[in-house]
């Protein structure tokens, strides 16, 4: 396992030396430092117990809660289990490359600024806009999940009421401001943490045989209608393949989000210290809350179950509640239901949360309207909040067609989005490594640092995992007698969306390619230490559990 402590020594390290890279690499970086004096406005109000819950809980929604039941039904129990588990590893290895690199620079804007900084800066106007894209898509995809969750108890209202309801009580949290988001989020995010807990121990009862028909279910459903899916009939093993493979892009739709950290690290209290505690609980998360989660919802529910798939128009929503309803517990369903509700509402949250403070990022880098970087005397970057609001409004292309048929086309274009976010941040890091080697610095003197990444080895291995997962992402498209525009267009247009911005950006501007040599590990560094500092050790036992947790 990693070292995944962080040295209080290590903080102090860095000391600004202008023998360690220059002080910048180009006019336009120059410009931009000005310009960054806007980010003033952006208060670092956001506690441990916030980052932590950040973290944790954070995106933890409907991609586990409502989008597994899809992917249960296209690679079945096996094919469940292992698609999460691939995917985990592959987010694993992005957050310690993040982790490094937002705990050594926690600014404003997190990747996109750096990616600025150590790659191209059309390189950052590419992923800032990506990022934000991705954001404003996943939006309305969680706030139509919030009406399949309604659904189970309502159909007769239009869902346009319930969509309106939860996009209202979205952007009121987010107007109050990134202490009030945090605070919104630790007891969401509570609330989820103990569900899927919750979830994981009672799945574990029923299938043993606890429920109220005391039937032992054990690995039944492995066994009939089997571990894996012959996806769309195709015989053999290509279809069992190809059935685990479709697991892939509902598993990236869960895990996108991870980095939401990043994306904080401007407005959080002590990041030295946060970020990495942040950071390091991403390995219980995959394991304990989709790993298990994954495993146990491939005992619960066969595959072949009606209202497993979305687009179906019967779902009964999550494959918990689906498997509640089986075991025969009366009223549990609706509690679920209900909790689980809070969680699309978190997710949204989280959404509005982060597009809204990218697109920041992109304006205090000259990227985007300078308007966008205005804030309130209270921090609050209120006119980026408002415009990005605004696109939650494409929730209501679902009052056309079923709710969850629109999430899953929201989940396919976040997916693709989401792991080009991804590659990117390990590109960025790959060249913030190379960064380190010439220019003689020793990564143990960070302030966060994993063997994992020595010669840049997780980052290489997400890249071309991520790589290879975004090029097949739409293959079910040319299966005979299986074309369907609209996948093809969700599964594949971030992928031409990406390089365009890049190189239109990269004419545009002239912008220059950060040779090693020429990478600043310099500026700002005065400004973080500042914002760093020791905090008073636990002197009691609950103070310890509390420190520990959180």
């Amino acid at each position: 396992m990693a070292s995944l402590e962080y040295d209080d020594k290590k903080s102090g390290a860095y000391e600004p030396q202008a023998s360690i890279g220059p002080a910048s690499h180009d006019d336009a970086y120059l410009a931009a430092a000005e310009e960054i004096e806007v980010h003033a406005g952006l208060k670092r109000t956001l506690k441990s117990r916030h980052m932590a819950m950040i973290s944790i809980g954070g995106v933890i929604g409907t991609g586990l809660f409502l989008g597994t039941g899809s992917a249960l039904a296209n690679g079945g129990p096996l094919g469940l289990f292992l698609g999460y588990a691939l995917m985990g590893s592959i987010c694993y290895a992005v957050m310690i490359s993040l982790g490094e690199l937002v705990a050594f620079l926690p600014l404003p804007g997190g990747h996109i600024t750096l990616a600025r900084r150590f790659v191209d800066p059309a390189f950052s106007f590419t992923l800032g806009w990506n990022y934000w894209y991705n954001w404003v898509i996943i939006l309305p995809a969680e706030l139509n999940a919030a009406a399949v969750l309604i659904n189970l108890w309502n159909k007769t209202i239009n869902n346009a009421l319930w969509i309106s309801i939860c996009l209202i009580v979205v952007v009121v949290i987010n107007l109050f401001g990134a202490g009030a988001y945090g605070e919104a989020e630790f007891w969401f995010a509570s609330i989820k943490v103990l569900t899927i807990t919750g979830l994981i121990i009672l799945g574990i009862i029923i299938t043993a045989g606890g429920g109220p028909d005391h039937t032992s279910i054990g690995f039944q459903y492995w066994r009939n209608p089997g571990p894996l899916v012959q996806y769309e009939g195709i015989p053999g093993a290509l279809g069992r393949f190809l059935g685990f493979w479709a697991v892939l892009t509902q598993a990236a739709f869960s895990y996108i989000g991870t980095e939401i950290v990043a994306i904080a690290a401007g407005e959080a209290k002590n990041p030295r210290r946060n970020l990495p505690r942040a950071i390091k609980r991403v390995y219980v998360r995959i394991l304990l809350f989709y790993l298990g989660g994954t495993f146990i919802i491939g005992l619960l529910v066969p595959s072949n179950s009606t209202g497993l798939a979305l687009n179906s128009g019967t779902a009964l929503a999550s494959p918990f509640v689906i498997a509640i309803k089986k075991a025969g517990i009366p009223a549990l369903p609706s509690i679920i239901n209900a909790c689980l509700l809070t969680s699309a509402w978190s997710a949204a949250s989280s959404d509005l949360y982060t597009s809204s403070r990218a697109l920041v990022g992109l304006a205090l880098t000259r990227q985007a309207p300078k308007i966008f970087a205005r804030t309130t005397k209270s921090g609050l970057p209120y006119v980026a909040v408002g415009t990005c609001a605004l696109f939650g409004t494409l929730s209501y292309m679902s009052l056309g067609s079923t709710a969850g048929e629109v999430f899953n086309y929201f989940a396919n274009l976040t997916a693709a989005a989401g792991l080009l976010t991804w590659w990117g941040i390990c590109f960025i890091y790959i060249r913030f490594n190379k960064g380190l080697r010439v220019q003689g610095i020793d990564r143990a003197t960070l302030p966060y640092s994993t063997f994992l990444n020595r010669g840049a080895f997780a980052a290489w291995y997400a890249l071309v995992l991520i790589s290879i997962i975004l090029f097949f992402s739409g293959y079910t498209v040319f299966l005979s007698g299986n074309w369907s525009t609209s996948t093809f267009i969700t599964s594949y247009f971030p992928l031409a969306f990406f390089p365009c911005l890049f190189v239109g950006w990269k004419l545009f501007k002239k912008t220059k390619f950060v040779r090693a040599h020429e990478m600043d590990f310099v500026s700002d560094l005065a400004e973080v230490e500042a914002d760093s500092y020791d905090e008073p050790a636990p002197t009691n036992f609950a103070a310890k559990v509390w420190s520990w947790l959180m």
